[in-house]
């Protein structure tokens, strides 16, 4: 945990440490294409999509692209 200050001191947190940032927002995004709270066994899935994600610099694109290429997100009930 660190503090910072100000909008410019959150930038320089988010670009010191991007894979904790990438974590919150990969669990976040995996919440809303699920359709339901992240458990404890998609933790493997989201690891994999932050994994795969770091060698892209974590574009969006790349963590968009490992949601929907999950299995969580492919076994998901169709409502």
């Amino acid at each position: 945990r660190s503090k910072f200050d100000g909008v410019a001191g959150l930038e320089t947190a988010i670009l010191d440490r991007p894979e904790l940032f990438a974590a919150a927002f990969t669990e976040k995004l995996m919440t809303f294409a699920l359709g339901r709270g992240v458990e404890l066994h998609d933790g493997p899935a989201i690891r994999k999509i932050i994994q795969d994600a770091s060698q892209q610099d974590y574009r969006l694109s790349a963590i968009v692209l490992g949601i929907v290429r999950s299995t969580p997100f492919q076994m998901r009930k169709k409502q």
